[in-house]
């Protein structure tokens, strides 16, 4: 065997052994967020191209539902590590489709909970995700001809503008439960109520699940408000409640009690005392 023979066999062996950690990190951080992973039976496609770094992803649904996902062949442990598409398209089975003009929520759950998940799972720094809300989430605000969430499809408000709804949604069930229920649980009903991918349900009742796992009807109450309305969020209330603000590059955290019960709760992982749904 020729010595280029060699590096390509320890090469391919490095590369398998990367890619398998990490899908085993994914389905962790989702299975984690979910109480278990959410679908009985999906399929990874991964192709690989000649380059480095993990490329686009996207599900489809056919006989099962199926990732695909873009993988360089000369990937470093590093480009695994950092990666959050995979998780993101997890996520994904996680939802029923629901029709078109909602799309928002299908990607904007995605956005949201990725970090969410990888943070409870001990992937990501809590800190990150505070840097990425404060840093992101300002780009779902609505924009001057904004038509509500249902009618305005651009990028911005489809992923960020889902995933605000989502952090705004997850902060008021948690103050209205008194920290007791949040948005986890309200997801947790949608998939113990048989909600998937693999399923095409009307929003309102994946609204209804959820809504019933939390005893509050935060997200339907904030879908009726901001479906066809450029309904904004008020950031400076919604930081207030988590105790976040940015210092030049710093991240500063709020010690008071409440705020950091709140923000913990969202981030760290949960108790089985405290799993709910």
């Amino acid at each position: 065997m020729s010595s280029r023979s060699r590096w390509a066999g320890a090469h391919a062996a490095d590369f398998d052994r990367r890619a398998a950690r990490w899908i085993r990190r994914a389905a962790a951080a989702v299975t984690t967020y979910y109480g278990r992973f959410p679908i009985a039976r999906a399929r990874l496609a991964m192709s690989v191209y000649e380059g480095r770094g993990i490329g686009g992803g996207r599900v489809v649904v056919t006989d099962r539902a199926t990732i695909h996902i873009a993988v360089g062949r000369y990937s470093e442990a590093e480009d695994f590590d950092r990666d959050w598409r995979l998780t993101h398209e997890m996520v994904h089975l996680a939802f029923p489709r629901v029709d078109e003009r909602h799309h928002w929520i299908e990607e904007g759950l995605a956005t949201y909970v990725e970090p969410v998940a990888r943070a409870q799972s001990g992937w990501l720094a809590p800190e990150d995700v505070y840097a990425e809300w404060l840093d992101r989430m300002p780009l779902g605000q609505p924009e001057a001809g904004d038509l509500g969430l249902d009618r305005t499809h651009t990028w911005a408000r489809t992923y960020w503008g889902g995933g605000l709804f989502l952090l705004a949604a997850d902060v008021e069930i948690r103050v209205r439960t008194g920290n007791r229920r949040g948005l986890q649980d309200a997801l947790r009903g949608v998939v113990a109520g048989g909600g998937s991918i693999a399923r095409v349900w009307p929003l309102a009742r994946a609204f209804d699940l959820a809504d019933g796992a939390t005893g509050v009807r935060v997200l339907t109450e904030a879908y009726a408000s901001a479906a066809t309305r450029p309904i904004p969020v008020d950031l400076d209330r919604l930081w207030r409640r988590l105790g976040l603000r940015r210092a030049g590059d710093r991240v500063l955290l709020d010690p008071a009690p409440a705020p950091t019960a709140l923000r913990r709760a969202i981030v760290e992982p949960r108790s089985d005392r405290r799993a709910g749904g």
